[in-house]
């Protein structure tokens, strides 16, 4: 049975255009200031976690759950929600945010999606799409659009992928290469796989496209 978490984080604001790239959830988790993004999607939060260090105070929170975390803490507000989301048993995540802003955040933050391995993860920055691949993913564009394949955590073994100029056939990419930087997507599709360890599809749309 699928369970659908969306997860709102802070960094760089997204366009109110990415709400229509968002599925109909189950469960919506704002990561402390990322809370300020629900407006902005048009959607409403069920738990809001973390420490509330960036929240605004005086945001309203009456119809929200709330889990508060002292700020001394071992684990990142994201990380928290995931925690939450795998809690629920979400079988699907989708993060919102979390791009930009400070380059430790920015990392933290793709090292926790990455390792989240008890779901299929997405992840919507507002300009880039990120699709966590630990077995097979479909990434959805046009023709032209770059997608970028990175491994993270040590070498992806057995990647294959299809619909992409730079085609690769089980492959190893290592961890730290730029192999897989800069693919173009041939038409409207393009599937990445992987037998062994973790990548990342970056999917990043032709300029005029419309998230």
């Amino acid at each position: 049975m699928s369970f659908t978490a969306i997860v709102l984080t802070g960094g760089d604001p997204v366009p109110a255009s990415l709400r229509h790239q968002l599925p109909r959830a189950d469960l919506v988790i704002a990561a402390d200031s990322g809370y300020h993004l629900a407006p902005v999607l048009g959607i409403d939060v069920d738990l809001v976690i973390g420490d509330f260090d960036s929240i605004d105070p005086g945001a309203d929170l009456s119809r929200s759950e709330i889990v508060r975390h002292p700020t001394d803490k071992d684990h990142s507000d994201l990380e928290l929600a995931f925690a939450a989301a795998a809690g629920r048993q979400a079988t699907d995540v989708i993060v919102v945010g979390g791009g930009g802003g400070r380059l430790d955040h920015l990392l933290a933050n793709a090292g926790v999606i990455a390792s989240h391995d008890r779901a299929r993860v997405t992840w919507l920055t507002g300009r880039e799409i990120i699709h966590v691949v630990t077995a097979s993913r479909t990434v959805t564009g046009s023709a032209g659009d770059i997608v970028t394949l990175l491994a993270l955590g040590g070498d992806a073994g057995g990647v294959s992928t299809r619909g992409l100029r730079y085609p690769l056939e089980r492959e190893t990419l290592p961890f730290g290469s730029a192999r897989g930087l800069s693919n173009v997507m041939l038409s409207t599709e393009a599937t990445v796989s992987v037998d062994s360890g973790v990548l990342i599809a970056v999917h990043i749309h032709s300029p005029g496209d419309v998230l």
